[in-house]
């Protein structure tokens, strides 16, 4: 089994355990977001459920709000509006807009590696198997066109193909998680954008 991966490793021109690095990567990537989404959106729910129990001008409840989900990435939202003047509307909304921004970069954080990856693996795999057939057809060259070399150069085509299948797999599982984390963030920043009314209507509505 080892044999065969060196084999299929040095026909490639060493491009396939470069491809295994890229998919490791890769599969780094998705576990750590999957793990810091699912983290992210159930303390977003419930402090969307809690906030949704206050009533307007209850300031105090706010703040315990506040302290409750400190590790919360939409607390910003709250926070942002319970620290400014809520006597200025178009300064609230401003300062919850910007706490907003600032937690893009977070939600977006090694996104952009599943994005190299799912163009990058199958360039790596259609390389790989160039590599591998200009070797086989070299066989051809030295042995002739004798029936062992060709079925030497049909093996070697086939193996050839394997760096082109592993690259099409790498980016299939790239592509998968990175339209579903695209979503996740659609939904998280539509989710703070909820939070954003709901601080509206809970302090400047009660004045």
């Amino acid at each position: 089994m080892i044999d065969k991966i060196i084999e299929l490793s040095i026909l490639s021109g060493g491009l396939l355990p470069l491809m295994g690095l890229v998919l490791l990567v890769t599969l780094a990537v998705i576990i750590e977001r999957c793990y810091f989404f699912h983290f992210i959106a159930s303390f977003g729910m419930a402090l969307e459920r809690d906030l949704k129990t206050i009533k307007p001008g209850d300031t105090e409840k706010l703040r315990q709000l506040e302290k409750h989900y400190d590790s919360a990435l939409q607390l910003s939202v709250v926070t942002s509006a319970l620290v400014c003047n809520q006597n200025d509307e178009q300064g609230l909304e401003r300062h919850m807009d910007e706490a907003i921004l600032w937690q893009i970069p977070k939600l977006e954080k090694n996104i952009w590696i599943l994005d190299t990856s799912v163009t990058l693996a199958p360039l790596m795999g259609l390389l790989g198997t160039i590599i591998g057939m200009v070797h086989a057809f070299d066989i051809l060259g030295v042995s002739g066109a004798g029936g062992s070399a060709t079925e030497m150069i049909s093996g070697g085509i086939a193996e050839a193909l394997v760096a082109t299948g592993a690259g099409i797999l790498i980016a299939i599982i790239a592509v998968v998680f990175l339209n579903h984390f695209n979503k996740t963030i659609q939904t998280l920043l539509n989710q703070m954008e909820l939070l954003k009314v709901m601080m509206k209507n809970r302090l400047i509505n009660s004045k």
